[in-house]
């Protein structure tokens, strides 16, 4: 109970404070145990508005932050979502309770091994958790080729990369952070056509950048 009382309270009080009124996605955050998630060693950050570290210098997102992102997003329960880069499985898990199955896509093996071991705890089956680099050409795809209908990539581009949108159905959406510190855009990318793409800034924010993800371009003098 207490568990679920702090949970709620990081609902009412973070996360609907940024603006996170929907409440299909609401209640996927508020079904899925955050404290799971979080390394032991940093458990009492699990419900804080805060960045939690993780093994090989990664971070969880802010739960405002993955709250913006359900709510840009909002899956369907007939859509299949991609994530890209699992960390330890949180936001995999909150999109299970929206979509209808979950690829998630992580490079380092320890993390993607805690993320499996973390659904499985929770009871969360349909997240298929791969090592891979998606920066990688190959890794991207769904195995049986189709595409989908929406994908949440947990780091930020320095630089926009559209094979991120290619991998859309129409009709689905990308959520991609875009730029270097200060300040980062927050972009919701809509699939209109087969070769028809809508962009809206949706919010700024900073977050980690992607591991390998295309460094922006250098000036010359």
């Amino acid at each position: 109970m207490q568990a679920a009382s702090v949970r709620e309270q990081m609902i009412e009080q973070q996360v609907r404070a940024w603006d996170v009124l929907d409440e299909r996605a609401l209640a996927a955050m508020r079904a899925v145990p955050r404290e799971l998630f979080v390394p032991e060693p940093q458990r009492f950050l699990a419900y804080a508005d805060a960045e939690v570290p993780l093994p090989h210098g990664q971070r969880m997102l802010r739960p405002s932050v993955i709250g913006r992102i359900l709510q840009a997003l909002l899956p369907r329960p007939d859509e299949v979502a991609l994530e890209i880069g699992a960390g330890t499985g949180f936001l995999s898990a909150c999109l299970r309770g929206m979509a209808s199955r979950v690829r998630a896509l992580e490079i380092f093996p320890e993390l993607a091994q805690a993320a499996r071991s973390n659904l499985a705890t929770c009871g969360i089956d349909m997240v298929d958790i791969v090592v891979a680099d998606a920066m990688q050409s190959g890794t991207l795809s769904e195995p049986t080729g189709a595409r989908y209908g929406v994908i949440a990539v947990s780091g930020s581009l320095p630089r926009y990369d559209e094979r991120f949108e290619r991998l859309l159905a129409v009709g689905g959406r990308l959520f991609v952070v875009v730029g270097e510190p200060p300040v980062m855009e927050a972009r919701l990318v809509r699939r209109l056509a087969e070769d028809r793409f809508q962009s809206e800034s949706v919010f700024e924010t900073v977050i980690d950048p992607l591991i390998n993800a295309t460094p922006p371009p250098s000036f010359t003098f």
